[in-house]
């Protein structure tokens, strides 16, 4: 889980809806390239996010069963005009598929939609969980001014329902507070932060228990999220929900998954505490310098059966086994 990938060849939309942010891939030779963003270099990339060669080679190096790839932030572009984002949302996902189908072992998908228009991403949404390999769609923290708990967009929830989509909560980097962007600390504060605030705005707004059923994993170990939860639930228990009810933020938060992507271990284990070993997935930020190294860094040490259901277990329950990888496969209980 939490893994990113972009189409190599990706067509520049600003040809055709300008006047509107968009994002290319400038390719500098077979290996090496700039993910670009409204015509500014925005992130240096090599050809693990467009070739799946590479990454193979490094998932059975690093023991590996699966990879799910997913959107790069950047690219949800709800900012841009509907029907651009929607073409782009299209293309990326063909270009899962196309990994998907070609190692259909290996790779499974994430894909994106078009979320400023609720419509247009519930027909993407579709196509996508028509498709073998996707397990859902990847979605950004806010769409423009607009918190995900607003009901314009609770249709597009009650379809990810209706068809068993994960649905991933990743901030862009576009929606960071400028707090943290200004002085350095956009992915170390405000990736969380903004992870951490989205998941409250659901809980405290009524739109989690209004959606009860959305398979919701947040991105970034929950974020700032499990050391809220106690916060949220002296504010809810000051404003007269009850100890034991069912709206105490706490218990709303038992339906949400979170990925395992902390850096920390303490912090990981808030995560389970909070979510339940159930509900938490290995996610690794690959290919990007955010990734753990070594890449089972957080869930090394766990004990055994903990990280089993994080690096396996959890994720099969739902999508079925996975397979061995490599050489020297690991064995079921190992591998992530």
């Amino acid at each position: 889980m939490h893994t990113h990938a972009i189409d190599g060849s990706l067509p520049d939309l600003a040809q055709r809806f300008p006047g509107d942010r968009w994002p290319t891939v400038q390719r500098l030779d077979d290996t090496h390239g700039w993910l670009n963003f409204d015509g500014e270099r925005y992130r240096r990339i090599d050809h693990r996010c467009w070739s799946p060669t590479p990454r193979l080679a490094d998932m059975d190096r690093d023991g590996v069963a699966l990879q799910v790839v997913s959107p790069i932030p950047v690219t949800f572009c709800y900012e841009g005009d509907a029907a651009g984002t929607a073409e782009l949302a299209a293309l990326q996902n063909d270009f899962f598929a196309r990994m998907v189908s070609t190692h259909p072992a290996r790779f499974a998908a994430l894909g994106s939609v078009p979320l400023q228009d609720p419509d247009l991403a519930v027909e993407e949404l579709r196509r996508c969980m028509d498709r073998p390999g996707f397990l859902g769609v990847e979605i950004g923290t806010r769409v423009r001014d607009v918190e995900l708990c607003d009901e314009r967009f609770d249709r597009f929830f009650a379809v990810a329902h209706e068809l068993n989509a994960l649905i991933l909560l990743h901030p862009s980097d576009q929606d960071l507070p400028s707090r943290t962007t200004s002085i350095g600390l956009g992915f170390g504060a405000g990736m969380p932060t903004e992870t951490g605030l989205a998941a409250a705005t659901l809980i405290g707004s009524g739109a989690l228990a209004r959606r009860p059923r959305v398979r919701l994993c947040l991105a970034h170990g929950a974020g700032t999220l499990p050391a809220l939860i106690g916060r949220l639930d002296r504010a809810a228990r000051i404003a007269g929900v009850a100890a034991d009810s069912a709206e105490l933020p706490s218990r709303q938060a038992q339906a949400l998954w979170c990925d395992s992507l902390t850096y920390n271990r303490p912090a990981l284990l808030a995560a389970v505490d909070v979510f339940g070993a159930e509900h938490v997935m290995f996610g690794s930020d690959y290919p990007f310098p955010a990734m753990p190294e070594p890449i089972d860094d957080i869930v090394a040490d766990l004990p055994p059966e903990l990280r089993r259901r994080i690096s396996r277990t959890n994720a099969e329950e739902h999508y079925g086994p996975f397979p061995r990888t490599g050489a020297h496969a690991l064995p079921a209980a190992g591998g992530h």
